[in-house]
């Protein structure tokens, strides 16, 4: 396993932007209100020789085990216990606080190894919280400014004299470059992070019946019968129109680009309830970014008509998206774990269709096929002749016909060659993209 560094500290401190400093992305959403950061999000930071796996966790709080807030701490408390080195991030504005006394105990009762950072310290006026915070016994504290990059390098020159070289996985360094990178999306409330501690087996994002409890995309590498994954649990998209809060806005724009970013996405739906119009506009989307698609029909236990429910569904899901014909619906329930191995069958299934090139000699026997049972329609009484097509890239499957005249053919006819394709080659569950182009065959000679 990789070196792992947590960052802790109460609300407000600024833990997410030394968070982003760090890893040099605008990873985690930040804002000037506290509690913004609920889940334990994961990032690697390079420097130099070493690499380690950096935690930002949700600001540490009072509060009872059974409240938002209890389960916040259980989740910040978690990342402690699994974290080589834990950073205590005070701010250097307000000076040390009672409760910064408190969890500074918390971290130095666990054992792991500790550095203490004073974040905001710009100017002489934090020079008093940094030498007040000596009495805290961690070493000496390292003043920084996290927003503006401000003894960022001191930081990381005392991580990596406490990191130890051989401890560090070069998985860190080099990423998941085989790893399937599966997103979790859907509406809000139906059970996308009760599945993602489902198939990592951990209860690492937290869940709830709150509504919009997920504010970070989080990420887990993940391996599922020896198949690697960069597992994403996403917040919960609602309409756009309906959104006022700035955090769910950042929210909603994390959340569209772990999908753009994804191999394959799993849609959630209920399935005490029909698929929503907000439901089939994200599976649009996913199909307009070009990702393959599964579809899971969860709380499938709280479900009595099974058989007429899923028929049901297959229709509507049929019906209103076309573009993808054949998408997989698999029932499971996250909470009990049923349909599991099925979901991730159909996973694997959907990321080879994605992947597939076909052979050009194929292609053009199905095209022959499919021209001679449906012709195109005449253009202005002259013939429109499909001379030759090619498969020019993956990731979605993207084809290009070659045509005598390639402004004559509607798009209803290239609707019928994308269904046609989709049914002949079995690439269910993936968009299919077909560009027409004016020329002869290109693959023989005039």
């Amino acid at each position: 396993m990789p070196t792992t560094v947590a960052i802790v500290g109460r609300p407000n401190v600024g833990k997410s932007t030394l968070f982003n400093r760090l890893v040099g992305k605008k990873l985690a959403i930040v804002d000037s209100r506290p509690g913004v950061t609920r889940d334990r999000r994961e990032g690697i930071v390079n420097y130099g020789y070493i690499s380690f796996k950096l935690v930002d966790t949700a600001g540490l709080q009072e509060s009872k085990p059974t409240t938002l807030e209890g389960r916040m701490r259980d989740q910040t408390e978690a990342a402690i216990y699994d974290a080589n080195l834990v950073l205590v991030v005070i701010d250097g504005r307000d000076g040390l606080t009672p409760l910064d006394r408190h969890y500074n105990d918390l971290v130095r009762s666990s054992g792991k190894n500790a550095l203490l950072v004073v974040n905001k310290a710009e100017g002489s006026a934090a020079e008093s919280a940094r030498l007040e915070a000596y009495s805290l016994g961690l070493d000496e504290p390292i003043a920084l400014s996290a927003e503006h990059g401000d003894g960022i390098t001191d930081l990381l020159t005392r991580i990596a004299s406490i990191v130890d070289d051989n401890e560090v996985d070069s998985m860190a360094s080099r990423g998941s470059e085989a790893a399937i990178n599966l997103a979790i999306v859907g509406r809000p409330n139906t059970g996308k992070s009760t599945l993602f501690n489902a198939l990592v087996g951990d209860k690492r994002a937290l869940t709830g019946p709150e509504s919009g409890i997920t504010h970070d995309s989080i990420h887990v590498d993940w391996h599922y019968k020896n198949q690697s994954l960069r597992l994403v649990d996403t917040a919960g998209l609602r309409r756009r129109a309906h959104i006022t809060d700035p955090i769910e806005k950042l929210s909603f724009e994390d959340s569209l680009q772990a999908i753009r970013f994804c191999n394959v996405a799993i849609l959630m739906l209920d399935a005490a309830e029909p698929a929503a119009r907000q439901d089939l506009t994200i599976a649009h989307h996913i199909a307009s970014e070009g990702r393959a698609l599964v579809i899971c029909i969860n709380k499938w236990d709280q479900v009595t008509r099974q058989t007429a429910t899923h028929q049901a569904f297959t229709r509507q899901i049929q019906s209103s998206l076309p573009q993808l014909r054949g998408v997989p619906l698999v029932a499971c329930s996250a909470i009990t774990g049923s349909g599991i191995d099925p979901l991730m069958t159909a996973v694997f299934t959907a990321y080879e269709q994605w992947g597939r090139h076909l052979p050009t000699a194929a292609l053009n026997r199905w095209l022959e096929a499919a021209v001679a049972h449906h012709p195109p329609p005449l253009a202005k009484g002259r013939v429109v002749k499909l001379r030759y097509i090619t498969q020019f890239a993956t990731r979605p499957p993207r084809f290009t016909v070659f045509v005598n005249r390639r402004k004559a053919i509607p798009d209803s006819y290239l609707r019928y060659l994308v269904n046609e394709l989709r049914t002949g080659f079995n690439l269910t569950g993936v968009p299919i993209r077909l560009l027409t182009r004016a020329g002869k065959n290109p693959y023989t000679k005039n």
